[in-house]
């Protein structure tokens, strides 16, 4: 039987206390507002992404088997947070544009113009497949909006995408904090694993690239 939404309020703070910080500020919201709190979350997640959704989401779950807010609730709320911080970013980038993007591109070192070209031509054979897994990869998840605002990707195309791909990894988080009760915090854990070995990737990649450019200069000049 679910507690009152008020004595579930309480416990999802007590839970949250230890966890200090994001978890306690995304508890207030989910408390004080319920499902709108969770999507303002989430939103501002997206726009930050600092903010980790892996605490957020499991958060959001757990809330739920309290009885603060339904399942459908929680999926509802925070798939609309998820789309309205993407479509934030996809206007940084369509007002950004590729004019200013060419122009500050053609300032870094080691990089040239055509490095962007392409780019921009992969992303336009695969920025439909880049914006739906995105939305499913940790730290990407954000930052995929902005390219596709730079490519003016059609927007009801990127919101569709967006939608489909947010509601795919709010599930499985909310599910996950609905499930493990509790012990919501653990998904956290697991996640960050995850992101870690993904920014890790990123980060080998950006080392092999910049290396491969040093040396095709240094080829260049002898």
């Amino acid at each position: 039987m679910h507690l009152t939404l008020s004595a579930a309020a309480h416990r999802l703070s007590a839970a949250s206390e230890p966890q200090g910080g994001i978890a306690g500020w995304a508890a207030g919201l989910v408390e004080t507002f319920g499902g709108p709190g969770a999507g303002a979350a989430i939103a501002l997640e997206n726009v930050f992404p600092p903010l980790p959704s892996e605490v957020i989401l499991p958060l959001t779950g757990f809330a739920a088997s309290q009885g603060v807010l339904s399942i459908a609730s929680a999926l509802f709320w925070t798939t609309l947070g998820s789309v309205v911080g993407a479509v934030v970013l996809y206007g940084v980038g369509a007002v950004f544009g590729r004019e200013r993007m060419h122009a500050w591109w053609a300032k870094l070192p080691l990089v040239k113009a055509s490095d962007l070209v392409r780019t921009e031509a992969w992303f336009a054979r695969h920025g439909t497949k880049a914006v739906l897994l995105g939305r499913m990869v940790p730290v990407f998840r954000s930052l995929i909006s902005v390219p596709a605002g730079v490519e003016r990707m059609p927007l009801p195309v990127f919101v569709a995408l967006t939608a489909a791909g947010s509601l795919v990894w709010n599930t499985v988080l909310v599910m996950a904090g609905y499930l493990l009760g509790d012990q919501w915090d653990a998904v956290g854990s697991y996640v960050g694993i995850v992101s870690k070995v993904v920014l890790a990737l990123a980060v080998v990649a950006l080392a092999g690239y910049v290396t491969m450019r040093v040396r095709s200069r240094r080829r260049g000049k002898s």
